[in-house]
């Protein structure tokens, strides 16, 4: 059998399972946005993304294509995908997993020493240690070591060794994402609020304040899915305010500031105010 179809029989053979799959091209990278989505139109980067809100006909968005539906996998619009794909990997926290990545011998016996044994699966240069339950995703928790949960993926490089144990207290602590310093509000925001034109009909106090009031609340009050609740407010209050003039740097500066205290940085906020412009052409 040809490496792709190998490739595509594997992905079958998880997705029947109830494991999320997809398909990666060299480099162990999903593949490109597909042109709906070109110039992330459709509200950004992965993470920004919860499953299913993408209607791409083909696979994009890494983690957010992966899927169970074996007619999707099996769709003429992925086939072309499949004879390209050089591995096949998975969403754990679609499956109720978390991936503990060890990148090398150190991080292993790091591992061995502190947290409890559980399923193993050697990789090139190290191994994942699979456990039951799912956490945030987290690059560099420590040298070597990567959480790979929610919102993330991971090599599918068989299925490893042992009996899969439930997530423990120690990773869940590695997960926990630290506090960001206070940042003013010359850092927190590089942006212009778009420029209106004539007179603003929402040129009140009450209205506007109530808006970016409403837009902060639910930003603060986001209890998962930060980037895209970050995303959709500023979709909202843009598709409001952005065309008449009402908004002024300062507004901006309190929907930056909402979204950097619930740990987005700088940047990504920058991201999704341009991406929301972009999508409403303001």
């Amino acid at each position: 059998m040809s490496a792709p179809l190998d490739h595509l029989r594997t992905a079958l053979g998880l997705a029947t399972a109830g494991v999320p799959v997809l398909p990666l091209r060299a480099g162990k990278v999903p593949f490109g946005n597909c042109r709906t989505c070109a110039a992330t139109a459709c509200g950004g980067r992965p993470h920004m993304l919860t499953p299913g809100t993408c209607r791409c006909p083909r696979p994009c968005h890494a983690w957010a294509a992966a899927t169970t539906d074996t007619r999707v996998l099996t769709s003429p619009a992925w086939a072309g995908v499949w004879r390209q794909a050089q591995a096949v990997a998975y969403h754990p926290g679609g499956a109720g997993l978390t991936v503990v990545d060890l990148d090398h011998a150190a991080a292993v016996a790091w591992a061995r020493q502190t947290l409890p044994a559980t399923r193993t699966v050697p990789t090139t240069r190290g191994e994942h240690w699979i456990y039951r339950g799912t956490t945030r995703s987290v690059n560099s928790v420590r040298e070597g070591v990567d959480i790979k949960s929610t919102m993330s993926y991971a090599r599918w490089l068989g299925p490893g060794t042992g009996a899969t144990t439930a997530l423990p207290d120690a990773v869940r602590a590695l997960a926990v994402k630290k506090p960001s310093p206070p940042r003013s509000a010359r850092c927190a925001v590089t942006v212009a609020a778009p420029a209106g034109g004539g007179d603003c009909c929402h040129r009140t106090p009450a209205y506007l304040e109530r808006g970016i009031a409403m837009a902060e609340q639910r930003i603060t009050g986001a209890a998962a899915g930060v980037h895209a609740t970050v995303y959709r407010t500023f979709l909202a209050v843009l598709s409001t305010h952005g065309r008449c003039g009402c908004l002024t740097e300062g507004h901006v500066v309190r929907l930056f500031t909402a979204a950097q205290a619930k740990g987005e940085s700088a940047r990504h906020c920058a991201d999704a105010w341009s991406n929301a412009r972009t999508a409403l052409g303001v």
